[in-house]
């Protein structure tokens, strides 16, 4: 409880995020969530003093909705939201989760069992500090969910989650987050030792959950 008392006063300190969660909630995505980078970035950013936005590339915002699984129907809805989050932080990039098992096995390589809600996607991320999410629902309440719990947030730890075999994400991902916060422990994915080292073959390509559409279109302020 102290630990979400804590990440629900910095996000709320931070006016980027909740002019974001603010524009986000008039979307009225289904199950929607602001979810992993900005988030636990925030919090570091917040832990070691350094400025609001330091190292944040994109903001990710999910949602499910299962009624249609087409690209068109999940890009109707990147256009839809562009008017609405532009003049904001971003880019910000939104994707219906209950497409991913369309495409992830083809583009990563590993089998990705359907999704029952936008909410269990966070469970396979590539760390479980990744694994966060908030929504600001219409009684200005920030709903917050954390599947693995908020200790490695605030104990600034990188710690892999095999859930899916995700190798090669977490090492980008872990090269780039010690470089941007230096004080961060990093922990190896299993098997593999480092975890800033890829193992030849690797692809390039990171997998976060968000959808590799035909064509790329994210809103941006």
């Amino acid at each position: 409880m102290e630990h979400q008392q804590r990440l629900e006063a910095i996000i709320r300190a931070d006016p980027d995020l909740m002019a974001l969660l603010a524009k986000a909630r008039g979307l009225a995505l289904p199950q929607w969530r602001l979810v992993a980078g900005c988030l636990y970035q925030t919090v570091w950013n917040a832990l070691t003093g350094r400025p609001r936005g330091h190292g944040i590339r994109d903001y990710d915002l999910i949602y499910f909705d299962d009624a249609d699984l087409s690209w068109e129907a999940e890009d109707a809805v990147l256009r839809r939201a562009a008017p609405s989050l532009a003049g904001g932080v971003g880019p910000v990039e939104i994707r219906n989760q209950a497409r991913v098992h369309l495409w992830f096995e083809r583009r990563f390589g590993s089998p990705y069992p359907p999704l029952p809600s936008a909410d269990a996607a966070l469970s396979r991320y590539a760390a479980i500090v990744h694994a966060v999410g908030v929504r600001f629902e219409p009684d200005d309440a920030l709903s917050i969910v954390a599947p693995f719990g908020l200790a490695d947030l605030f104990g600034m730890v990188l710690r892999p989650n095999p859930a899916i075999a995700n190798g090669p994400a977490y090492a980008a991902k872990a090269e780039r987050a010690r470089a941007l916060w230096p004080e961060i422990t990093v922990l190896p994915w299993p098997g593999v030792g480092d975890p800033a080292v890829k193992c030849a073959g690797d692809t390039a390509a990171v997998s976060n959950g968000l959808s590799p559409g035909p064509s790329p279109f994210s809103t941006s302020g």
